[in-house]
């Protein structure tokens, strides 16, 4: 069995890929390629990579093709990643929006199994307690993702123990979880009701999403190009509210969008707010 790949052909499915999705693999992720596409080796009863990746590429079975882009681009993920971001969600920008509106849109893009997305309710939830009649106009958490796979993992609100176990603490599991079966806990309703999920491509148009309040693109624009990020970036600008606030991955910069954001920094981190 082959389950090595050939730097050609390696080269070529870089390109497939980055066309079909917008990311970018770089060299030397040979390795990354072989282990997520294994699986999809034996699953379809083959026995040489390089014969799937060029049935990947021909688009001869859809499925097959949406599977390997899938496998590809997802991500790993948990629960209020990195702490900051959710600290400047409850302490800095939910105040500010709560003494001007009566309603939140908030978009977590690359969403993955829905864990950002719904700690970000969670979020809106503890500040709720001490501002009670805050967004009563109406509250909507938007988490998309290319993945069609992960989009429906997230919509079903229910994770195992593994995933509850990654920066979920146990205060929270009681106030916001409720046991499925004896492996698996689900999102309660209360916090369910806020967010909806879909599948979404950042590198197309941003029009169908309508306009955002916060918009969080953490730990995703790192795999695109210069352009395309810069792209991506200035898509979230137009589709945030005058003043809207974005939060990005702690090892991500605006690059050549920074015309569009001005940086505001916070005792437990930074973030961004839309130009004038």
């Amino acid at each position: 069995m082959n389950k090595d790949l050939s730097p050609a052909l390696y080269e070529k499915f870089c390109h497939f890929l980055h066309t079909k999705s917008g990311i970018v693999l770089g060299g030397s992720k040979q390795y990354l390629v072989r282990s997520r596409m294994v699986p999809l080796l034996h699953r379809h009863g083959l026995t040489d990579i390089d014969q799937l990746i060029e049935k990947i590429m021909r688009q001869s079975d859809s499925g097959l093709t949406q599977s390997a882009i899938e496998a590809m681009t997802t991500n790993e993920t948990l629960w209020f990643r990195d702490k900051y971001p959710f600290s400047i969600l409850k302490n800095t920008i939910l105040p500010e929006l709560a003494k001007k509106q009566n309603r939140l849109r908030i978009w977590s893009a690359a969403s993955s199994t829905g864990q950002e997305a719904y700690s970000i309710a969670i979020t809106i939830a503890e500040f709720k307690k001490s501002y009670p009649s805050a967004f009563q106009g109406g509250i909507q958490i938007l988490g998309t993702d290319l993945s069609n796979t992960v989009v429906a993992q997230a919509k079903a609100a229910t994770y195992d123990e593994l995933s509850l176990s990654r920066g979920l603490e146990d205060d929270v599991k009681r106030k916001y979880f409720e046991h499925h079966d004896n492996k698996t806990m689900s999102v309660v309703s209360a916090i369910r009701k806020w967010v909806d999920f879909k599948q979404f491509n950042l590198t197309t148009s941003f029009a169908s999403l309508g306009k955002f309040d916060v918009v969080f693109c953490r730990n995703v624009l790192i795999y695109f190009d210069s352009e395309q990020k810069k792209r991506i970036l200035q898509n979230i600008s137009a589709s945030l509210q005058s003043e809207g606030s974005l939060i990005l991955g702690a090892s991500e910069s605006l690059g050549g969008a920074s015309a569009h954001f001005k940086m505001l920094t916070q005792p437990s981190g930074l973030y961004y707010r839309k130009s004038a």
